[in-house]
């Protein structure tokens, strides 16, 4: 590890434990078939500003992600493209995460009425279809964004960021920022792959 931290300077280092130290490990994002290269992106660096745990996609292709927009916030975002997303959902629920769905149904509620400092995952759908049918069997709740114009939804990317910042602002409030979700050596483990990573 002492031969790993010559590669960086000790501010780099500090930087790259503090965002692990303030990691929201329980916090997760799946992008249920989110289509455009653009929006994956653009979702990946708000995941990246709230610091969230992981964020798992679905596609038909893999696709590609956009570096002009991420800004490089995905490589040192933990992301997975999920296959089989029945099985995540299944596991999620049996460790007693809570999946937020954003979703227009008869039981949807304000977004802001969620208690983001639970263990969540927050399912976003695509651009034309919002979340599939299995994202609707599994949610516990669903949410909507308010809309006050003659807009009747938003960008999905941006509605993503709306949410993801009411959550930071939840556990802002009750200081889950402050205490580290990852163990010493995780974190040694993590820092270790991210120079390695960084001096690619």
């Amino acid at each position: 590890m002492e031969e790993l931290f010559k590669l960086v300077t000790p501010q780099r280092l500090a930087r790259m434990r503090g965002v692990l130290e303030r990691r929201q490990r329980d916090l997760e994002l799946v992008m249920d078939y989110v289509y455009s290269p653009h929006n994956l992106a653009a979702i990946i660096r708000s995941a990246d500003a709230v610091n969230i745990g992981k964020v798992y996609y679905r596609h038909q292709t893999r696709t590609r992600l956009n570096r002009e927009i991420t800004i490089g916030a995905d490589k040192w975002m933990f992301i997975e493209y999920i296959e089989n997303l029945e099985a995540l959902y299944q596991r999620k629920k049996g460790e007693g995460v809570q999946i937020v769905s954003t979703d227009l149904t008869l039981k949807s509620i304000n977004f802001r009425e969620v208690d983001y400092t639970k263990p969540t995952l927050i399912v976003v759908g695509n651009e034309v279809d919002g979340v599939s049918e299995l994202t609707r069997e599994y949610a516990d709740i669903n949410v909507v964004i308010p809309m006050h114009g003659m807009s009747q939804s938003l960008n999905v990317s941006v509605a993503t960021a709306v949410i993801l910042y009411e959550a930071e602002r939840q556990r802002v409030q009750k200081g889950l920022y402050n205490t580290p979700h990852y163990s010493e050596e995780e974190i040694e483990k993590i820092i270790k792959d991210w120079i390695k990573r960084d001096a690619l």
